[in-house]
């Protein structure tokens, strides 16, 4: 589980974020909505220790991850797995190579234990056999999964993913969903995405925060997303025509019902 407390993030006079204080639950798809310029990167940045806030603080269970000094922020960042948009991966490195990296970096296992773990990792997000393609030889979709298997592959308790669907297609964006949901209810993750996607919000937000200028606007669920009376929430859901279509539908149904 991650707290956060009374956040505020101020550069210079602009205060990006203003007093938010919300939980991010174990074992849950934790979405972070919002229109450009509502704060979520800077949000995602504070988590992850990239920036600290002008006030308040980020717990990491009971510990305050705000107070740490860096070679005490490393232990807690040596559980976190990162999925970053657009993928990140090294284009002169391997499939196999890429996800191999966090090893390398962070582990002392042997090359064959390496490789065997490399292996089930690439099982887990169905790229079995991909060990030698290069990322300008798979699609975006595989690049993405060969992200989230890099993101994993040290069994992180924190899973952070920004605008995981960015660039993909609507069917190859519900099967990243649907992988990184599986994955986080499986190992128990702490997952936090930054996303835009209105698909991801209502097939996989088990915890859904919507920030608007800095503010937490809605918190709740994918279910409560189709009956809340938040404006500002049926602002940025419903922008797209066609779940405008599915409420209005939804809406004349119930009418219907009413009346019968």
């Amino acid at each position: 589980m991650i707290k956060i407390e009374n956040v505020k993030k101020q550069f210079g006079d602009q205060e990006v974020l203003k007093g938010i204080s919300t939980v991010f639950e174990e074992g849950k798809t934790n979405l972070i909505i919002g229109k450009s310029g509502a704060g979520k990167t800077v949000m995602l940045k504070l988590l992850v220790g990239l920036i600290k806030p002008t006030s308040g603080a980020v717990w990491y269970g009971d510990i305050n991850f705000t107070a740490l000094n860096p070679r005490q922020m490393k232990e807690i960042r040596s559980q976190m797995g990162m999925l970053f948009q657009g993928s990140a991966l090294f284009d002169s490195m391997s499939v196999e190579e890429n996800v191999k990296f966090p090893l390398d970096m962070f582990t002392k296992l042997t090359q064959k234990e390496k490789l065997k773990k490399v292996n089930e990792t690439l099982e887990r997000v169905e790229l079995t056999g991909s060990n030698n393609k290069y990322p300008s030889e798979v699609s975006g979709g595989m690049q993405k999964r060969v992200g989230i298997a890099r993101a994993i592959i040290l069994n992180p308790k924190y899973l952070f993913c920004d605008e995981p669907n960015s660039g993909l297609d609507p069917t190859t964006s519900m099967k990243i969903d649907a992988l990184i949901h599986k994955i986080t209810i499986e190992n128990n993750i702490t997952t936090v995405i930054n996303t835009h996607d209105m698909n991801s919000v209502m097939e996989i937000g088990d915890k859904i925060n919507l920030l608007h200028f800095g503010e937490l606007a809605w918190v709740g669920t994918r279910k409560e997303v189709m009956n809340s009376d938040n404006d500002l929430l049926q602002d940025f859901i419903f922008a797209s025509p066609f779940l405008q279509r599915l409420r209005d539908a939804a809406n004349l149904n119930a009418t219907r019902k009413s009346k019968a």
